[in-house]
């Protein structure tokens, strides 16, 4: 296939690495200089010690990236896909597309599928690649496992096939909305557990954050019309786990920093990466809310993040909650 991955980051750079093995792939970059500091060092700084392929081509000319292209990748943040996919629409308005973004668009609080459809015609194929996958782990090359959601199941199913390979294993779904919520919960979650993590309060407590967080992204997720089963799969669980766990996981980062103490503008300027849990969190209080559906991780995050609540108040309050059922 002939495969345009649209933003260089971290992710960008390392699902074009690691799917130049098997395609033909052009990497493009929004900022000219970005660009071609990414043609000379033939490198991405956020994954400087994983080179390029030779055959890996990066492109500053969008209409060159996607020109004759099979499919194209959106991998910007959530902030940046709206921008993205109307420049691709207007250029090419017919196009398969699928995004690698996670999390809700702050303001409008829409999904991604929900930004594309705004702006790319019903006859376009599109979908979500989602799933549990730290970017330096993919451009290594090391084992990952990710879903590919449609609404379109045949698409979901056809291009998944074409897209995996034995360091990128693609699974199809046709459970677009599951996927999505998935993967932009657990991102607020994770920074609970952070907050566990950074004010030590050991495995047992991050163990429970995780279960208990699983429950609330189902409840939420199930409330909207996802799929049961797609929360306890790649993107549910998977994800969850990964992000709460891993040293990687900028999301549980910004929760250890907080922690300790750090204030959030200073943490989201020393990141240098998006941290799409801080962008989602009101975002998902807020559905939760206006459904009567309780989430008392995710408002403990928000108060945290949004109310100068201390962490370690914020971890009390949601210990003395009164025992309930399972």
């Amino acid at each position: 296939m002939r495969i345009a991955v649209l933003g260089a980051g971290a992710w960008g750079s390392a699902l074009a690495i690691s799917l130049s093995a098997s395609h033909e792939v052009r990497l493009w970059a929004r900022r000219r200089e970005a660009c071609d500091e990414l043609s000379r060092n033939r490198s991405s700084p956020y994954l400087p010690e994983v080179r390029f392929p030779d055959a890996l081509r990066v492109e500053a000319d969008l209409p060159s990236a996607i020109s004759g292209c099979d499919l194209a990748i959106v991998a910007t943040s959530t902030a940046g896909l709206r921008d993205t996919a109307t420049a691709v629409a207007a250029i090419r308005p017919r196009i398969d597309l699928l995004w690698a973004c996670k999390g809700f668009e702050q303001g409008t609080r829409a999904l991604p599928h929900e930004i594309v459809a705004e702006v790319l015609p019903v006859a376009s194929r599109t979908g979500a690649l989602s799933g549990p996958s730290f970017a330096l782990e993919v451009a290594r090359g090391q084992p990952t496992a990710l879903v590919l959601a449609s609404r379109d199941a045949a698409f979901a199913s056809e291009s998944a096939a074409q897209l995996n390979s034995a360091r990128l294993r693609i699974y199809s779904s046709a459970d677009l909305l599951g996927v999505e919520l998935g993967g932009a919960v657990k991102n607020v979650i994770a920074i609970a557990a952070g907050i566990a993590d950074g004010l030590e309060l050991g495995r047992n407590a991050r163990a429970a954050l995780v279960t208990r967080g699983l429950a609330e992204i189902v409840r939420l997720g199930v409330a909207l019309g996802g799929q049961p089963e797609t929360f306890m799969g790649l993107t549910g669980l998977g994800d969850l786990v990964l992000t709460c766990t891993g040293d990687l996981s900028r999301n549980r980062d910004v929760g250890v920093r907080l922690a300790k103490g750090q204030a959030l503008g200073d943490i989201l300027r020393e990141l240098g990466h998006v941290a799409e849990g801080v962008q989602s969190a009101a975002s998902v209080r807020d559905l939760a809310r206006g459904r009567g559906i309780e989430m008392p991780i995710t408002e403990a995050v928000c108060g945290v993040l949004f109310e100068a609540r201390p962490p370690a108040e914020a971890v009390r309050q949601l210990l003395a909650r009164d025992p309930k059922a399972e």
